[in-house]
């Protein structure tokens, strides 16, 4: 497809055929070597009834269900806009936690090989049941309105925890009676679980802090360790995507909807079916964060056992939402539906939103990166383009079977740990699955989106110890 170079770190797909808005792209000329597919999917989205701006693409695009994984899409809520869980993906409220310890390297050093067998028998993961809480009845539903909060007031957390999350620890508008019988089932048994695939619990180290103010009001300085937690809503998340795919893929007709993919299912956002999947998604969220809580409850547990270290939560946020935000369109406020899928919302300095301590700074930004690569923290900038959104990782250029082919487990794992990273895996197959070569470059991606002004570089951390499923 053609696009446009508009800036060195911003192209633009001219819109043809059914697009109702232009694709905007944000990369450098390398990230898209081997985005062809996924451009195609951007081209689809912009067909969407009641999109608005532009259908964006972070520096980390590759190719997804209906959507690409980093897309970015709003629609008007009141004018007849659709919502697609296609926008959302299948693990709803994935997301990224950051936790900083109260020492540094050295400190921890004596204690690291005990760390790390505690997290390899603390952290449940893999891809069956199994996890750090089995709900009693009728306490799914009370993870499912209160997520974070409630497992906060059950005693997994601490009140910090909530003004760092993202939405207080829990989305307000869950709708239970949209959350199918067989998702209930599958999440009953994974509360406070990795999961698999590229899912992880690493130990980290702050290795350069490139803004120091910011830096200070996260509670991140360099030489610190740090916790990272990448999660999110399970096999919940899956089936209700599932379910309101089918749903809303039956009722399209009666929209007169018609899209170029049916993995673009959608309704108007304000229909019955769009409502339904709000309020399911909405709890699916709350289950993502009860989920990464839980897990730092068990790893705070552990790092106090093991080394009589703390944990402090720097942020909690996720990059698999659709959420109902005001921005400026064509010069005026306007009620949308914000779809990030494999992007993550940062909001600017100064945004209500924001706690009181990170509202001068900007939003927190987790960026995971892979295994023997490096992570970023980024902050949200004021101007940010794609309705205050920008990347999520590190973007994959290879399937896991190709990844799988490239090395074993084994291999991986010994690699890893002659570089001085120490590797605790659940399988050997879904190690090799996540070679960093199945990658793109992280500090590419991040560059990209700091050159594409979205964002800004507040420190880089490299892994000490990953726990994977």
């Amino acid at each position: 497809m053609p696009l446009v170079e508009e800036t060195p770190y911003r192209f633009r797909l001219d819109p043809h055929g059914a697009m109702r808005v232009p694709g905007v792209v944000f990369a450098s000329r390398d990230l898209l070597a081997d985005a062809e597919q996924s451009l195609g999917q951007v081209a689809n989205v912009a067909t969407l009834p009641g999109i608005v701006g532009a259908s964006y693409a972070m520096p980390d695009i590759h190719w997804g269900y209906g959507f690409p994984i980093g897309g970015v899409a709003a629609t008007t809520v009141d004018q007849g806009g659709v919502i697609s869980p296609g926008g959302v993906g299948f693990d709803i409220s994935c997301g990224v936690r950051l936790l900083a310890a109260d020492c540094d390297r050295a400190r921890l050093a004596p204690a690291f090989d005990a760390v790390m067998a505690g997290l390899d028998r603390a952290i449940p993961r893999g891809a069956g049941p199994g996890g750090v809480w089995r709900p009693g009845p009728g306490e799914l539903d009370r993870i499912l309105e209160g997520g974070a909060r409630y497992a906060v007031a059950r005693g997994y957390g601490e009140e910090r925890d909530l003004v760092r999350c993202e939405d207080g620890g829990a989305v307000g508008d869950a709708v239970l009676r949209e959350v199918g019988e067989r998702a209930r089932e599958r999440g009953l048994g994974q509360v406070g679980s990795l999961g698999s695939a590229n899912h992880f619990l690493e130990v980290q180290q702050v290795c350069d802090v490139y803004d120091e103010r910011a830096a200070e009001a996260f509670g991140i300085a360099a030489g610190q360790v740090c916790v990272m937690i990448h999660c999110g809503s399970r096999g919940l998340g899956h089936q209700i995507c599932t379910d309101h795919v089918r749903a809303m893929d039956r009722a399209m007709a009666r929209y007169r909807i018609s899209v170029p993919d049916r993995q673009l299912a959608c309704t108007p956002v304000d229909s019955p079916e769009g409502r339904a999947y709000l309020g399911a998604m909405a709890a699916a969220a709350n289950y993502g964060r009860a989920n990464r809580q839980l897990l730092a409850h068990a790893a705070r547990q552990v790092f106090r056992r093991a080394a009589g270290v703390h944990l402090s939560l720097v942020y909690d946020v996720s990059h698999n939402l659709a959420k109902l935000e005001t921005h400026q369109v064509d010069g005026r406020p306007r009620r949308l539906c914000v779809h990030r899928k494999g992007a993550t919302r940062a909001f600017p300095p100064g945004h209500p939103d924001l706690p009181a301590d990170l509202r001068d700074t900007g939003q927190p930004v987790l960026i995971p990166g892979t295994m023997g690569t490096a992570s970023y923290v980024l902050a949200g900038v004021t101007g940010g383009d794609a309705f205050a959104s920008t990347c999520h990782g590190a973007g994959r250029r290879m399937s896991r079977h190709q990844a799988a082919r490239t090395v074993t487990g084994r291999e991986l794992r010994a690699r890893l740990e002659r570089a001085g990273i120490a590797v605790r895996p659940r399988s050997w197959r879904g190690l090799s699955e996540e070679t960093p070569e199945a990658y793109k470059d992280v500090g590419a991606v991040v560059a990209a989106s700091e050159g594409a002004g979205l964002c800004r570089t507040v420190a880089r951390l490299v892994p000490l110890g990953v726990v994977k499923g």
